[in-house]
């Protein structure tokens, strides 16, 4: 038995130093060297400071900025370590009734908005923490940030075009906009003139 217990232990330190110290370092090294920004947690600063991740959603609820899409995680919304859906079907009452308060809710922040309500507005993703909204979702919101914050709806409306992302190389997924960057620009001076 000794026999065998002395190179198991040995293959179990090889092994342990291999795959728990060597390999993730290498992994990490060239992660920093080859996309430091990703690496990184794509953060978003402003002033110096981090304000959030270009990959992570959070909630905006003040009627002068863009609204985000809405989160499903516990025990607050955008908790990214607890990423998740709703797991709500489309025939769940609860379902039906949080997208008809989310209606609601957005109807009553801009009552003279009648055009159709874009259905990620009132929808989870299914990761919970989705920092993107559809154009036509934006969209939908100019009238409201436009008036609230004393701005011509065409400026407001080339701000969302400027910040429009198209599909991943040039295929994959559907063009979106990712609401913190475009609230942080509209908080930019010249915005705001």
């Amino acid at each position: 038995m000794r026999t065998q217990i002395k190179p198991a232990l040995l293959m179990l330190i090889i092994l342990t130093i291999i795959t728990g110290v060597a390999y993730p370092l290498l992994v990490t090294g060239i992660a920093q060297l080859v996309f430091p920004k990703q690496a990184n947690g794509s953060l978003i600063y402003q002033d110096g400071k981090p304000v959030g991740s270009a990959l992570i959603g959070q909630p905006f609820d003040d009627p002068k900025y863009f609204w985000s899409r809405l989160s499903a995680t516990g025990p607050f919304p955008y908790n990214a370590a607890a990423s998740s859906g709703s797991n709500l079907g489309p025939t769940n009452e609860a379902l039906l009734k949080a997208v008809e308060a989310r209606v609601q809710a957005l109807r009553q922040a801009d009552s003279s908005n009648t055009q159709p309500i874009p259905v990620d507005l009132v929808t989870a993703s299914g990761s919970g923490l989705d920092p993107h909204i559809s154009p036509a979702a934006a969209f939908y919101q100019v009238p409201r940030v436009a008036r609230v914050r004393n701005l011509e709806e065409s400026v407001v409306r080339q701000l969302v075009e400027k910040h429009i992302e198209g599909r991943q190389l040039g295929f994959l997924g559907e063009p979106r906009v990712n609401v913190l960057k475009l609230n942080l620009a509209l908080e930019a001076p010249s915005q705001n003139d």
